[in-house]
């Protein structure tokens, strides 16, 4: 059986809400495909979104950056964390080099790490990279251009292929650049059941609150109570609010509770907002004006949702009141049809008819 190796990064929720769709389809089409995920993201949650058979090896293919909470990068502490990743590159590749050999691996997919592809590249092994955003230019945004970009580049240039998926950074600057329709998961709208379950009426309204996957929370606990508004959020924030729920109770996944929200609550992230839009749901988005992917987002999500931005201390203070009326005067835009997930798929499985 042919082996792919996949390299998700631990950088928030939103590689892995690209990657596990793409090979959801691709083990439809190749059954007999042998996957194998290296990853630091915690295993039930890789599991949660890949529905395909894999073996998981923890590993971290990439730095991302240093993060204080989901809003605030740490641009010091990175830079040091990349001087470290890189001090003995070539020894490093080497060592990658080596272990996917052991692995056997026919076909290296990342997302979007770039030492795996350097070490795919180094042994001959077919590679490619899937993303809406490239570590290289987010480093330069916060670091500046010094020899550690030009070794990131290369492992990027490198590669048979960056499917870069919309909405995402430019990347005009990349050869082999293969642009991809958006990627989601389209949850069930399984509104009745939710109702039922937290006797809940058809009145009240549902908010799911959620920072992707870095580790942050909400000070939702201070939050005024809204009349009819309840807000879904994760158990280990630990809110102790009369009009909090932990959405673990509902036992369902991400995308269906999503799907079944009045409004999602969240920072720009692919994940969040493309999955909102494929969903048609509302989206309240505090801005993070210094992540170089944040345009992009924010222009997709305005063309193809109904979105608002509110700003960082009304969040935090939960003064919202008046975003979620305006959000619910309006009417829903209609969901986007996420096809990114399929052309990548058909382009792997292209590879390994090759």
């Amino acid at each position: 059986m042919p082996h792919l190796i996949i390299s998700i990064s631990g950088h928030g929720f939103g590689h892995v809400a690209q990657t596990a769709p793409v090979l959801n389809l691709l083990h439809q089409r190749m059954p007999e495909l042998r996957m194998t995920v290296r990853s630091a993201v915690p295993l039930a949650h890789l599991r949660s979104r890949i529905l395909a058979p894999f073996n998981h090896l923890p590993s971290e293919g990439d730095i991302g950056m240093v993060m204080s909470s989901a809003l605030d990068v740490c641009i010091e502490k990175s830079r040091a964390a990349y001087r470290a990743f890189h001090a003995d590159w070539d020894m490093r590749v080497t060592r990658e080099s080596c272990l996917l050999h052991e692995l056997k691996a026919d076909f290296v997919f990342s997302n979007v790490g770039y030492l795996p592809l350097a070490g795919a590249h180094r042994s001959g092994i077919p590679n490619a990279a899937l993303c809406s955003l490239n570590w290289v230019d987010i480093y330069r945004h916060y670091c500046g251009e010094d020899a550690i970009v030009k070794q990131i580049q290369s492992c990027y240039t490198s590669a048979d292929a960056f499917l870069r998926t919309a909405p995402g950074m430019s990347m005009e600057h990349f050869p082999n650049l293969v642009p991809v329709a958006p990627i989601a998961a389209q949850g069930k709208n399984l509104r009745d059941e939710i109702n039922l379950r937290l006797r809940l009426s058809n009145e009240e309204k549902l908010v799911l609150v959620s920072m992707g996957g870095i580790t942050s929370r909400l000070p939702i606990e201070k939050w005024p109570r809204i009349d009819g508004v309840r807000w879904l959020v994760q158990r280990n924030w630990q809110v102790e609010h009369p009009d909090a729920i932990e959405l673990e109770v509902l036992q369902m996944n991400f995308s269906d509770l999503l799907a079944s929200s009045d409004t999602l609550i969240c920072k720009p992230g692919y994940g969040s907002f493309v999955e909102a839009a494929c969903s048609g749901v509302p989206v309240l988005y505090v801005n993070r004006p210094d992540w170089p992917e944040s345009p992009a987002l924010i222009a997709w999500l305005l063309e193809h949702g109904l979105c608002r931005e509110i700003s960082r201390q009304a969040l935090e203070k939960g003064r919202i009141n008046a975003e979620l009326e305006y959000i619910w005067k309006n009417a829903r835009a209609e969901p986007v049809v996420p096809d990114g997930a399929e052309q990548a798929a058909a382009w792997l499985a292209r590879k390994f008819d090759r």
